[in-house]
């Protein structure tokens, strides 16, 4: 299922999606099929132009974003879930250090709570995701970072064989469990919170939501964007993504709702 999942993605993200349905037009054409060739040329534009030239990306990820707001710190932490997926782990691999991606700021925010909470525990879910499955994960690699932090690495809890979302959520209940911890933070990017959410809360795990990482401004409105294409396609991936993950997780019957 995991496989499949990447295999999928890759097929039906918006620029590889644009370029599927080109290529059909052209082979209606080549087949005698003008109208359909025509037909299918005018939706690969399509995609094409709402991925790069509209703010559906940003539009529909602050949808997303608003879903679970910030709110006041309880006064006593004893621990903090910390989905993985900030670590470029490829690049780590071949470079060394701790090289991260744009959704650092899990780990960030992360390590300025822990001086906040100086008692709590830190439960750190992920493996590597990749499709070789030849490199450290984020759980891994987060003990060298929390100490550079300044944080003791005996108060890091590392899951290190999920994938996925769903693989964290299942396999960071059994962790919580052998540990007596319940009513964490949880700490992921703000646009992933109602899905992470959502999959705890089928597995009986109550947390405490604690978005960060956020895409857009929170005052974004679904218009015409000439200024920026190349960070509008990515919006749109990443939103693309994460609707069709909540979708996912919906028909397996791992969340109890479509949009949490």
């Amino acid at each position: 299922m995991f496989m499949a999942g990447k295999l999928l993605w890759i097929v039906v993200q918006p620029l590889t999606l644009a370029l599927i349905v080109k290529v059909l037009a052209f082979l209606m054409l080549v087949i005698g099929r003008r109208k359909l060739a025509g037909f299918l040329s005018l939706l690969a534009g399509t995609i094409l132009f709402v991925t790069l030239f509209t703010t559906t990306g940003a539009w529909s990820l602050q949808k997303l974003e608003a879903r679970y707001p910030r709110r006041d710190l309880p006064p006593n932490v004893t621990c903090m879930i910390v989905l993985g997926g900030a670590f470029d782990l490829e690049v780590t691999a071949g470079r060394g250090g701790m090289e991260m991606n744009q959704a650092a700021d899990r780990f960030i925010e992360a390590a300025r709570l822990a001086r906040l909470y100086p008692a709590a525990k830190i439960l750190v879910s992920g493996g590597d995701g990749s499709f070789s499955g030849n490199y450290k994960g984020d759980a891994e690699l987060s003990v060298d970072y929390f100490a550079a932090m300044g944080v003791d690495p005996a108060r890091i809890i590392q899951e290190k064989t999920s994938r996925n979302t769903i693989e964290n959520v299942a396999e960071t209940k059994a962790l919580l469990d052998k540990n007596s911890m319940r009513d964490c933070l949880l700490i992921t990017s703000a646009y992933h919170m109602p899905r992470a959410t959502s999959l705890f809360s089928k597995q009986g795990v109550a947390t405490f939501a604690w978005p960060t990482d956020y895409r857009a401004s929170g005052s974004v409105e679904f218009r015409l964007d000439f200024t920026q294409p190349s960070l509008n396609a990515a919006l749109t991936s990443t939103a693309m993504r994460e609707w069709a993950a909540l979708l996912n997780a919906y028909l397996q019957g791992k969340s109890a709702t479509l949009v949490p």
